[in-house]
């Protein structure tokens, strides 16, 4: 196994490279990561969502797979995941997506990985990615909105990571928008999630081709007939290639997310929000239901700015490129420095997704 940093050497973290682990919902992915953000080589696995022990087995390959191919010597690993961390990112409180409850996740990697680690939310790293190298560069105030599995969020705000009082900040994916609405994993009935995510876009195009077969022929084709099978994915693919049912479910979604960023903004007022995930790679056929609809449920509307919206730069990378930074600031001893914009790196470019 590759050494990590010595820490009489913390002072030469800045200057190499670091692991950067994304657990998400489906898959752990992990990256080798350069100061500036370029990601030289990667490694993933299927996530066992139902296991805690399988999924820090993953991560485990996953660390090891990478290190053994890079050869020279690695600032440490930066895990982020998809669930709710305490303050000291010491544990996952809870998960909707994977198995964690009340889960020492950073003991338990450290006692498997034996390298310096940072751990915390995956839509944090994913945020942090964003303002140091992509979309949110240079903002005050910036807000992560991942859409995938669920929805996560970020916060980095004065050139700071917030994580809140408790340390579960940022998960506007479970503020209830439909009141009695549809269940969620977390418990309650309406969350945001389970209107402008992955899994909201397979939802409702399994409830069109149960009520309505024939207006969800093309995308029935694509599941044999099987409503039962259709996902987001298959939403996505379809629209994608203009199919008018699935540019109308996926319309539906952006037109949610829009009015979720409406309700962000008349709490936090930020000046960039950025969005990532799977979902977001769909651009402008996301982004522009929800910037219409942004415009027209925003707070104090005519006369107050609104949020610009914009897509990910990092794509799905960013998670593992935040993680990965962090882990190296947290080892060079500033993990809590205010990061300006004049404190990236010149020429630090995003990487290739």
């Amino acid at each position: 196994m590759t050494p990590a940093v010595p820490a009489g050497r913390a002072r030469q973290a800045s200057e190499l490279p670091a692991l950067g682990i994304d657990i998400g919902g489906t898959k752990v992915a992990g990256g080798v990561v350069a100061p500036d953000g370029t990601v030289l080589d990667t490694a993933r696995r299927a996530t066992p969502g139902s296991s805690v022990a399988e999924t820090e087995d993953a991560v485990a390959d996953v660390v090891e797979e990478l290190a053994a191919r890079h050869g020279g010597p690695l600032v440490g690993v930066g895990v982020g995941a998809a669930g709710w961390f305490d303050r000291t990112g010491d544990t996952v409180l809870f998960s909707p997506h994977l198995a964690w409850r009340n889960s020492s996740l950073r003991k338990d990697l450290e006692a498997r990985l034996q390298r310096p680690l940072w751990v915390g939310n995956d839509a944090d790293a994913a945020a942090w990615a964003e303002y140091r190298y992509g979309a949110a560069r240079g903002a005050d105030l910036a807000l992560m909105i991942t859409l995938g599995t669920g929805i996560g969020g970020g916060i980095v705000m004065d050139g700071r990571l917030q994580r809140g009082a408790h340390g579960v900040a940022g998960e506007w994916g479970h503020m209830r928008v439909v009141p009695g609405g549809r269940l969620c994993a977390c418990g309650n009935r309406g969350c945001w999630e389970q209107y402008a995510s992955g899994t909201a876009l397979g939802q409702t195009a399994r409830e069109v081709a149960l009520t309505s077969p024939a207006a969800a022929a093309t995308l029935l084709e694509r599941v044999d007939c099987r409503p039962e099978l259709l996902t987001g994915e298959h939403v996505a693919t379809a629209a994608a290639g203009g199919d008018p049912l699935a540019l109308e479910l996926v319309t539906e979604v952006g037109t949610w997310l829009g009015q979720g960023i409406a309700d962000l903004s008349a709490v936090l007022d930020p000046g960039v929000v950025v969005i990532g995930g799977g979902v977001g790679v769909l651009g402008e056929m996301v982004l522009g239901p929800a910037r219409d609809r942004l415009t027209h449920a925003l707070p104090g509307r005519g006369f107050r700015p609104g949020p610009r919206v914009v897509a990910a730069e990092l794509g799905p990378q960013a998670g593992l490129v935040g993680a990965a930074d962090l882990v190296r600031r947290a080892v060079a001893g500033n993990g809590d420095t205010v990061v300006r914009t004049d404190d990236t790196a010149a020429g630090c470019r995003p990487p290739s997704c």
